[in-house]
């Protein structure tokens, strides 16, 4: 008996350690994937990472499909091919910039936003349409916001408009005055994203 015992002892020794080494080996592994503590330092409070964004457009009006940009009267032409008051645009760029220059504390919430429309051309409707590239106007917004979540923010806005070149002055008869497209104003509103479209990242 005691040898049948021994042998048995042998026997499970035997059996067991190959699997004790398996269990060993596969754990490797695992303590491998134990997350520590990140030595890295946190984003800066001022100026972060990606802390400017946006995009620029470029845009080309054909002939007889020139934006009015409200500085001249349609009829402008009646004055000759050589009417000063022509600003019916050919060409457009504008964009959209986003400062967000605080990276932590509630600040990083606040961001501030522009967007500029350039207007360049030299067209009399109905009477003459040029590729020329003279300037007219830069119009636009400018504002703060505060972003409430990811689909939520509240918009501070004022809108003006800046007259290039020769329409800084008075152009004569067909000259409607300065107050160019929608004029000067300040806004105050609220934006919602939906849809999938937002900011892409959670409120920390």
């Amino acid at each position: 008996m005691k040898q049948l015992g021994g042998g048995l002892a042998v026997i499970l020794f035997g059996l067991a350690g190959p699997v004790l080494g398996q269990q060993e080996a596969g754990a490797a592994p695992a303590a491998a994937t134990v997350s520590k503590p990140s030595s890295a330092a946190p984003g800066r409070t001022f100026l972060p990472d990606r802390w400017l964004r946006g995009y620029v457009d470029f845009e080309y009006a054909p002939p007889t499909n020139e934006p009015d940009l409200g500085r001249c009267a349609a009829s402008t032409g009646q004055y000759g091919v050589n009417a000063p008051c022509a600003a019916f645009a050919r060409y457009m760029l504008s964009g959209y910039v986003e400062a967000r220059p605080f990276g932590r504390t509630a600040l990083r919430r606040v961001f501030l936003f522009a967007t500029p429309r350039f207007s360049f051309g030299n067209n009399l409707p109905q009477v003459s349409y040029t590729e020329d590239a003279t300037p007219i106007a830069v119009e636009g917004s400018a504002g703060v916001g505060i972003e409430l979540s990811d689909k939520f923010e509240i918009r501070v806005v004022r809108h003006a408009v800046y007259w290039m070149g020769r329409y800084r002055n008075y152009l004569g008869p067909a000259d409607l005055g300065p107050n160019g497209p929608y004029g000067h104003y300040a806004t105050v509103g609220a934006r919602w994203y939906f849809g999938g479209w937002g900011r892409g990242r959670g409120m920390q």
